[in-house]
């Protein structure tokens, strides 16, 4: 089996070798938080470093321990036992549809690696269009129909915000979605990696499905430690029998997570102060910028979903098809192209996250334009006009600069 490295993994160390080149670069490509780490979580590894023993599979007691207080605190009375930690939510979501039986129901557009998992996994995997107002859950009329194309229903996954459109979905609509998932016995896996940088009232398939819906969920994205991989997922009771299976093979492929890694997530997820007030930062940043970018998407006549949560924006370009085509411009990844060539600027491809080829959009992720030293970085973070920031503000002239060329007709 061929299978290609990771879309957005790719990108950034294709962007990364250009930028080390000398060439100047304009990095929208990849989700890294792009902030520095918590001084105070810094020491926790540190202090941590003779852990260097087997631990028990599903994690400390300490880290388990506050993974279910952090889903207590959000509302949803958890039991350490429920709690799995593993070297970041990436292999727990990929153990987890191993064990998981059935077919994989896949928002489209949505995260480039749950189907290539599934691809891996050999499962089989049904794309569902995502609404017009938002991502990361799919069209309720389109998933009763997908729904009925399989004898093998199996696991929903939704990312909760989304990513790639940075959007969430109304009550409503997550209600309509987890009413047909019942209906159908699916599984809900819900992704809620970026659930503390979501700026408006957020929802869980939990309070609406909680027997048959799993959390997973690091820190990879609100604390910007995706270098540090530590995840954890929440099992409901009522799937003790998956908690079991997902041990298993996480016994097999991981054995344990790093014993360092697991001190800090049980500092982290325990919310002090530091870390609450740091996460309360970067939410706030992350929502400057990709407030300012949808603004200058908009004003250019380009289609945006308003951003919600994360640092994510799904710009289409479909109103300039005609201008685009004139340039030989046909495709996503002919206008990412484009824009790297002529521009510096890196964005990844609707395609790569299942979207359709042809369809004249790209995933922009805005969290890499907050300075190139930890100094400027932080600068970002503590300043009440980060949009004044010199290297904010220039970041924002070249995407405006390059978006006003491929749009300019003539």
């Amino acid at each position: 089996m061929a299978i290609k490295q990771s879309a957005t993994l790719a990108i950034n160390e294709r962007l990364q070798a250009r930028r080390a080149a000398g060439e100047p670069v304009l990095h929208l490509g990849f989700g890294e938080a792009g902030l520095p780490v918590l001084p105070e979580l810094a020491a926790v590894l540190a202090d941590s470093v003779r852990h260097n023993d087997y631990g028990p599979v599903v994690g400390i007691p300490a880290a388990r321990a506050a993974a279910a207080g952090y889903f207590a605190r959000r509302g949803l009375p958890t039991d350490p036992d429920q709690i799995v930690i593993g070297p970041g939510s990436k292999p727990l979501l990929y153990a987890l549809m191993a064990v998981l039986p059935g077919d994989v129901i896949l928002p489209a557009p949505s995260w480039v690696s749950y189907a290539a998992q599934a691809a891996l996994l050999g499962k089989r995997v049904i794309g569902v269009l995502i609404p017009a107002a938002s991502g990361g859950v799919p069209d309720p009329d389109h998933l009763r129909a997908a729904v009925a194309t399989t004898d093998n229903p199996g696991t929903l996954i939704l990312t909760l915000p989304d990513n790639p459109t940075g959007t969430l979905p109304s009550l409503k609509l997550l209600t309509e979605v987890c009413r047909i998932a019942d209906e159908a016995g699916l599984v809900i896996i819900s992704d809620e990696i970026y659930r503390d940088l979501c700026r408006t009232e957020f929802h869980s398939p939990t309070a609406l499905l909680p027997a048959r819906t799993i959390v997973t969920s690091g820190l990879s994205k609100s604390l910007a430690l995706g270098g540090y991989r530590i995840g954890f997922t929440r099992i409901p009771t009522e799937l003790r029998t998956v908690g079991a299976d997902l041990v298993g093979v996480a016994s097999e492929v991981w054995s344990n997570p790093a014993g360092p890694m697991q001190r800090v997530a049980a500092a982290a997820l325990a919310d002090p102060p530091e870390v609450t007030s740091r996460i309360s930062a970067s939410r706030r940043l992350h929502g400057a910028v990709t407030t300012e970018v949808h603004r200058m998407l908009i004003e250019a006549d380009i289609r945006c979903r308003p951003p919600q949560g994360g640092f994510y924006l799904y710009p289409d370009f479909e109103p300039h098809r005609e201008t685009l085509a004139a340039q030989g411009i046909h495709t996503g990844q002919a206008l990412a192209d484009t824009l790297l060539a002529r521009h510096g600027v890196g964005v990844l491809a609707g395609d790569a996250f299942g979207d359709d080829p042809a369809a004249l959009r790209f995933r922009v992720a805005t969290s890499l334009m907050y300075g190139q030293t930890d100094e400027q970085k932080l600068a970002s973070l503590t300043s009440d006009q980060p949009l004044a920031l010199p290297w904010i503000a220039e970041g924002l002239a070249h995407l405006a600069k390059a978006l006003a060329d491929v749009t300019r007709a003539g």
